[in-house]
């Protein structure tokens, strides 16, 4: 690196003047710099030789992130899109140290930083999804996978339209196997596919998966799979349910159809390229400035905050796939203690992956949202009824004419939602439940006795189905239906005051309930109380049919 004549600023390759830092990460820091050859300004990516203690530990590493950083340039620079970051020019050093990566500079905030001032609108994601894919759809068909897709790695331009950006980590189809075979974690681990987390490289799908995570996040104002750690992370990207969408809209019935764990049921791009389309022109069609106006006052939101413990069911979580895909019972209980047995060997993986080889500006991917079918468009955050269910009474709304009951989290609220559920279903079993102030949603099985159950929301005073759940097992006991009246409904306040002294999770942002058979509880009818706070703290109490505390989770 020289230095300019005229001020005395670094010079990279005796042309590109560094200004200010734009931002760092773990693969390297981004600057403002000024090309004075063709006098205009360029993002240049300084790539960020590894800590000397790693190197010592992993001799090769610095030669493997510069290999890694020339593969990011000469894969974008295979593309042209409007919506994939423009790659100019690379800086090789000739003593072999860091390369510099000289791209286009977007003028404009990431939408990690948008969404950080709240959820976009439907139109909004919709628009935001088109144009993501579209990059993703030219990467693709020049046998480039991202793998990296998160919001960090989007940027807005200030004049409108999303770029994708840092395919740092991007993998050339022909070199995929000798990429991986160092067995690193590639990817955030919060939108990184699940099969990717398990070491199956080689699907575009995977890139799809990623941004439908995106996509969910840029409109429920959450993420369903953040966890405390790295590593229960990356355990619920394998295992947990996502809560289906309940803000997204028409949006909502595409991100269905996109976060299933299987690969092979996912739409390809073009099909969702279709999906988003049918769902643009149901969410009004009037979309075309809609990223812009994303930089306006955020979409008003209240919903709970993900949970913390790694354990622990999230308070906010809702049913999930059928067990075929999530182990419960005892293949749960034995994936567990293997997950304890290797905690140490996991953390120390995921520490070298995510703290070298992420890229800038990381933030940090479950069970399935359904059956993988759209259930309907959604209208002011409720689905709707999906048709009849197979059962005694197979009605799906409570009469017209029942009072809107108050906050359900009292005996009377949960009496009120029960009662409801057993009128529109003819059911009086449950498989699990989970309660709110404003709403519950109970998996129920679709007939008395049946092997089989569906999901349903009670909400302002109604039943709406929500979709298929899934099958129940028999061997599973933690699956087993169950009376929900025999839980100690009556000590509830007594519970919720002990929850708000006892749990120590202080601002509480979300109360709320599920009633399960708990695998901690050897697979008997629980209840526990939880709080969750914005900043992940969590905590609950377990309580069993007499109301005996089993167990206790504080937030410290």
């Amino acid at each position: 690196m020289s230095t300019s004549d005229d001020d005395g600023r670094p010079l990279v390759d005796g042309r590109f003047r560094l200004i200010s830092r734009l931002g760092s990460g773990g693969m390297g820091t981004v600057w403002r710099a000024r090309d004075i050859a063709l006098d205009r300004d360029v993002a240049l990516k300084e790539v960020r030789p590894p800590d000397p203690a790693a190197e010592a530990a992993r001799p090769g590493l610095t030669a493997q992130l510069r290999a890694r950083a020339i593969r990011e340039a000469r894969a974008l620079a295979r593309l042209s899109h409007p919506h994939v970051v423009t790659v100019h020019h690379i800086v090789e050093p000739a003593d072999g140290s860091a390369p510099w990566i000289v791209m286009e500079l977007v003028e404009g905030n990431s939408v990690a930083d948008r969404l950080a001032a709240g959820p976009l609108s439907v139109s909004e994601a919709i628009t935001l999804g088109r144009e993501v894919l579209g990059a993703l759809r030219a990467a693709h068909a020049a046998g480039i996978q991202h793998r990296d897709v998160k919001p960090a790695n989007v940027l807005l331009r200030a004049g409108g339209g999303a770029v994708l950006t840092d395919f740092g980590i991007a993998v050339l189809d022909e070199a995929t196997s000798r990429l991986t075979a160092s067995g690193d974690l590639i990817g955030s681990a919060e939108f990184i596919a699940p099969e990717r987390v398990r070491g199956e490289e080689g699907n575009p799908a995977s890139d799809l998966w990623s941004l439908g995570m995106l996509l969910y996040v840029a409109t429920e104002g959450h993420h369903p799979l953040r966890r405390a750690t790295s590593l229960a992370t990356v355990v619920a990207v394998l295992d947990d349910p996502i809560p289906p969408p309940v803000r997204s809209g028409a949006l909502g019935p595409v991100l269905t159809r996109l976060l299933v764990r299987d690969p092979a049921r996912r739409p390809d791009g073009a099909e969702l390229d279709r999906l988003l389309a049918e769902a643009q022109a149901a969410a009004g069609g009037a979309v075309a400035d809609a990223v812009p106006a994303g930089f306006g006052p955020p979409t008003p939101v209240a919903h709970p905050a993900p949970p913390a413990h790694p354990y622990a069911r999230p308070a906010y979580e809702l049913p999930g796939p059928p067990p075929a895909e999530r182990p419960t019972g005892p293949a749960r209980r034995k994936r567990l203690a293997t997950l304890s047995g290797g905690l140490v060997l996991s953390a120390a993986l995921l520490a070298l992956a995510i703290a070298q080889f992420l890229p800038s500006g990381g933030d940090g991917g479950t069970g399935d949202l359904g059956d993988g079918k759209p259930s309907g468009t959604t209208t002011g955050g409720q689905t709707p009824s999906s048709g009849p269910v197979t059962g005694t009474a197979p009605r799906t709304t409570a009469p017209a004419d029942q009072a809107a009951p108050g906050p359900l989290l009292t005996p009377d609220g949960v009496r009120t939602a029960l009662a409801a559920f057993r009128e529109a279903t003819g059911v009086t079993t449950i498989k699990q439940m989970f309660v709110y102030d404003e709403y519950a949603i109970a998996e129920i099985p679709t007939a008395r006795g049946a092997k089989t159950y569906d999901r349903y929301q009670f909400r302002d005073g109604k039943v709406s189905r929500q979709g298929i759940g899934g099958t129940i097992s028999a061997s599973d006991a933690d699956a087993q239906p169950f009376d929900p009246s025999v839980l100690p409904w009556d000590d509830l306040p007594t519970l919720m005051r002990r929850a708000d002294s006892e749990l120590k999770v202080d601002p509480p942002r979300s109360r709320h309930l599920i009633a399960e058979r708990w695998t901690f509880n050897e697979d008997r009818p629980t209840l526990l109380v939880y709080r969750t706070n914005e900043y992940s703290a969590v905590g609950y109490l377990a309580v069993d049919t007499e109301g005996k505390q089993v167990h206790k989770l504080t937030a410290d």
